[in-house]
């Protein structure tokens, strides 16, 4: 089903959104009612309880289509994870629960103008206020930021100690104080939109306050950890789109009396596309179901996520390589994927950063 929509909702629109830079609000609201937004949310709450390996079968599909349509339907789970992760029953009935039953976006607020990978720089203040605190910040390149009913925001309630002075908060949209900045001009994935949030004097209750304080870090870093494994899956549909339209122009290009897949110096190349995406699917694969069985996957999904985003650019670069000219033209697809794919080796976590994650993870353990 998630093929089938990708295939015939997405993909002959997915060039026409990318150059006008437009948030396809009614595709979003199809895959709503085709329940592709809201898999992750158990069953309890309304939604189809899948699996993460299940989701991240679905993830790879939608960013064959189109990874930039991808990316802003996979936030609302990244952003209500948190929630799933460290909520109690009363805030998962409250923050999770209407996002399976009614077509909403929310977002995850953690990157500032200068805190990206390092966490602990985080600027945005959570102070105390009677039964409540009073949030004071600006998050940058938030996905749906314009678009999103619900925040969840990870700000300090003690600045002096770093990242152990985190917390985390869920933050509705119409509490005062609350604003989106201007919609970024990006390079690739246009179809999903990035944006400011911006936190001035705003409220919110204790009872809207994930975990204690201080445990801000933890639930984001838990949060990541299982939403890389779904970033790698964006990037394994991404590598296999590109390879398989090089593959195809491959065959039908003709060049020195032969179609060039039959110069080795080509079929080297789809030949090391086609086993590398294999790789990165089997590592995403394993990620997602160490984290279904309740297990640690923090090396794991960093295994995947820098294998699979590398994957992806070398693997778009190649298929522009194989078109040659023609690859660099907007007038075929595999300029786009190359745009597409550059993103994935930045968000969730740079390509170096999974490189300490994995070194810490290996050596230091």
């Amino acid at each position: 089903m998630a093929h089938k929509f990708a295939a015939n909702e997405i993909r002959p629109r997915a060039v026409e959104w990318d150059r006008d830079s437009v948030f396809p609000l009614e595709l979003f609201r199809k895959a709503f009612d085709l329940g592709l937004m809201t898999g992750f949310i158990p069953e309890i709450y309304g939604g189809q309880g899948l699996t993460m390996l299940d989701t991240c079968i679905l993830e790879e599909e939608i960013s064959w289509g189109c990874s930039g349509v991808a990316t802003s339907m996979n936030a609302n789970g990244l952003a209500l994870g948190p929630i799933l992760l460290a909520g109690t029953g009363e805030q998962k009935r409250v923050f999770v629960q209407p996002f399976a039953t009614e077509f909403r976006f929310a977002s995850f607020c953690l990157t500032e103008p200068g805190a990206g990978s390092d966490a602990g720089g985080i600027a945005t203040t959570a102070r105390r206020d009677g039964d409540g605190y009073v949030l004071n910040g600006r998050k940058c390149f938030i996905t749906n930021g314009v678009h999103a009913s619900q925040y969840t925001v990870f700000a300090s309630t003690d600045r002096s100690r770093g990242h152990k002075g985190l917390s985390a908060f869920v933050v509705p949209r119409e509490t005062p104080g609350v604003s989106s900045g201007k919609k970024e001009d990006k390079m690739g994935q246009r179809a999903s939109e990035t944006s400011d949030v911006l936190f001035e004097e705003v409220r919110v209750p204790e009872a809207n306050r994930l975990g204690a304080e201080g445990e801000g870090f933890k639930i984001a870093m838990r949060t990541i950890d299982y939403a890389r494994a779904g970033v790698a899956a964006m990037a394994v549909g991404v590598a296999r789109a590109a390879y398989e339209h090089a593959a195809e122009y491959g065959r039908q290009r003709v060049q020195f009396g032969q179609p060039i897949a039959m110069n080795q110096a080509i079929y080297f190349l789809l030949a090391d596309m086609a086993t590398d995406i294999e790789a990165a699917r089997l590592l995403t694969w394993k990620a997602a179901w160490l984290a279904d069985q309740g297990k640690r996957n923090t090396k794991e999904s960093s295994f995947a996520k820098a294998f699979a985003a590398d994957l992806a650019m070398r693997a778009a670069t190649d298929a522009v390589q194989i078109f040659g000219g023609y690859g660099y033209m907007k007038d075929y697809p595999v300029e786009k994927l190359m745009r597409d794919a550059k993103l994935l080796q930045i968000f969730e976590g740079t390509s170096q950063i999974q490189r300490m994650v994995i070194a810490k993870e290996t050596l230091l353990r």
